[in-house]
């Protein structure tokens, strides 16, 4: 925002572009569009406890009284262009009218009630047109997921962006069936079924890209639930480079997946990339001279050259039964989506010592509990010493915005509460988010990995067949330079790529 003096009164008031600033939908709502077009101004944030609305004239203080009635916000005016209010008014209100008008024609308890128009209902101009502004709105904000949530007296759409989830939308009740058959259509579920969850698959063209989508429902109280997983091919395309890991830790992950042989497990919890480093260094592996099986559930990305398998449990094709399968089609490299019981972690353990790669992943808090949890699955402890060669544990952080991060001055003794290192007592810089339009107002853009590499030294694997606790096996592995999670995102702390709320938040 800029600086703009009123010639009428004299005082600064900032000036927006509202073609480049990101609205705020929570904060239109709380507009009637009737109001909105007479006065010709559009809420556009929230200030604190203001609203705060862009208007061609902030002076006018008996349309801010009004305003402030309406709303029952305090107001805090804004000044933008007339043409760029109207075409805001048009954006964020149009669409919204429309469907609302067609549900009205159609009749709020047949929309939601009769399953035989529920067909009918998704497939009207009105419902399509919100479905795609929903999800073109969603890509071009970079959201991962989004997620259509029916409440009691409303229907909620969030996208979560940079892993946080954020409300964008709130919509009628009466449309709710519509969005969701809609949903459902597309990635050709059973619409009549509204009592189980279902899983589906759909792929849209969204800005002359063609994008995947993951979709699942899930019944509640309220209506079914339905989330998109957004499904972009570039990620699996990223290099290992890319990523964010410091280049000590790098290489040790680089040297531990170039061996012949082993296995090289990514830990971590549901959302924290696994899968993305996993093939950004299938992507480095990936030649003719090698013969790369994955077994995956599900497959979400499809990687050319590298042949991939889907477990279906219900016809019998577990992870267990298809690593036996896959072993016996001479790879090279095997890429177990994840170890989920004994009898899988022991087929890997295993080939892991007869001359293949293997590369999978777990679910545990760091790297040295990877090892105790395979003990707890019933592996024997030398033959998890023999076969794994790296536990690779990570975290995905926001980034901080390029743009808008300012530099903090913190002192040691508040450094030191959230044990971040300090060589000396005195203030160190370092950045914080602030918010600007580039980054929604969030000071975040974009995510960067935190890791914690441990490779499994002559002294680790020793611990191993003694049956040593985590906690040993993690002092030896720091004592021999490994980086845990936390001095990992300490570090790019201090290098200005993240801030300190944000490493607390993703590994305490």
């Amino acid at each position: 925002m800029i600086k703009e003096k009123s010639k009428k009164t004299g005082e600064d008031y900032d000036t927006v572009d509202l073609g480049e600033y990101h609205i705020n939908p929570s904060a239109v709502t709380a507009l009637p569009e009737i109001f909105a077009r007479r006065y010709n101004a559009i809420p556009i944030d929230f200030d604190e406890q203001k609203l705060v609305i862009a208007m061609v004239d902030p002076t006018n203080v008996l349309v801010l009284d009004d305003l402030s009635m309406i709303t029952g916000f305090e107001i805090k005016p804004v000044v933008a262009s007339k043409s760029n209010i109207t075409k805001a008014l048009n954006r964020y209100y149009r669409a919204m009218d429309a469907v609302k008008n067609e549900v009205i024609n159609l009749g709020a308890d047949d929309a939601r009630t009769q399953i035989s128009n529920l067909k009918e209902v998704s497939e009207e101009a009105p419902v399509i047109k919100l479905v795609k502004i929903i999800i073109t709105r969603a890509i071009n904000e970079r959201a991962s997921d989004i997620h259509i949530e029916p409440q009691e007296k409303d229907l909620r759409v969030r996208y979560r962006i940079d892993g946080v989830l954020h409300e964008v939308m709130r919509s009628p009740k009466q449309i709710q069936a519509g969005i969701i058959s809609r949903i459902k259509v597309m990635a050709g579920l059973d619409i009549a079924e509204t009592r189980i969850p279902q899983d589906g698959h759909c792929n849209l063209n969204v800005g002359g890209k063609v994008i995947d989508f993951r979709v699942a429902t899930l019944p509640t109280i309220y209506g079914e639930r339905v989330v998109l997983r957004v499904l972009r091919k570039e990620s699996v395309l990223i290099d290992l480079d890319d990523l964010g890991f410091l280049p000590e830790s790098l290489s040790k992950f680089k040297n531990s997946f170039s061996k012949p042989y082993g296995a090289v497990l990514v830990t971590g919890p549901t959302g924290s990339g696994k899968s993305t480093t996993l093939y950004a260094a299938l992507n480095i592996l990936n030649n003719t001279a090698k013969n790369i099986i994955t077994i995956e559930d599900p497959v979400e990305y499809r990687l050319p050259g590298i042949n991939q398998i889907q477990v279906n449990p219900k016809s019998g094709l577990t992870f267990s039964k298809g690593l036996r399968a896959v072993l016996r089609a001479s790879p090279d490299v095997v890429m177990v989506g994840e170890i989920r019981d004994r009898e899988a972690a022991q087929i890997a353990m295993e080939a892991a010592l007869t001359g293949h790669l293997v590369m999978s992943t777990m679910h545990t808090n760091d790297a040295p509990g990877a090892i105790t949890r395979l003990t707890e699955m019933g592996i024997a402890s030398f033959l998890i010493a023999s076969a794994v060669e790296c536990v690779l544990a990570q975290r995905l952080a926001r980034r901080l915005c390029p743009d808008c991060k300012e530099e903090h001055n913190i002192s040691s003794e508040a450094l030191a509460r959230a044990n971040f290192p300090v060589e000396n007592k005195r203030k160190i810089t370092i950045y914080k988010a602030k918010g600007c339009p580039k980054c929604n107002g969030t000071g975040y853009k974009g995510r960067v990995g935190i890791y914690e590499v441990m490779v499994l030294s002559e002294s680790i694997k020793k611990l191993c067949i003694e049956r040593a606790t985590a906690d040993e096996i993690k002092r030896t592995a720091i004592a021999e330079g490994m980086k845990t999670l936390r001095q990992d995102g300490f570090e790019k702390v201090k290098l200005g790529i993240t801030s300190l709320e944000e490493v607390m938040r993703v590994i305490v």
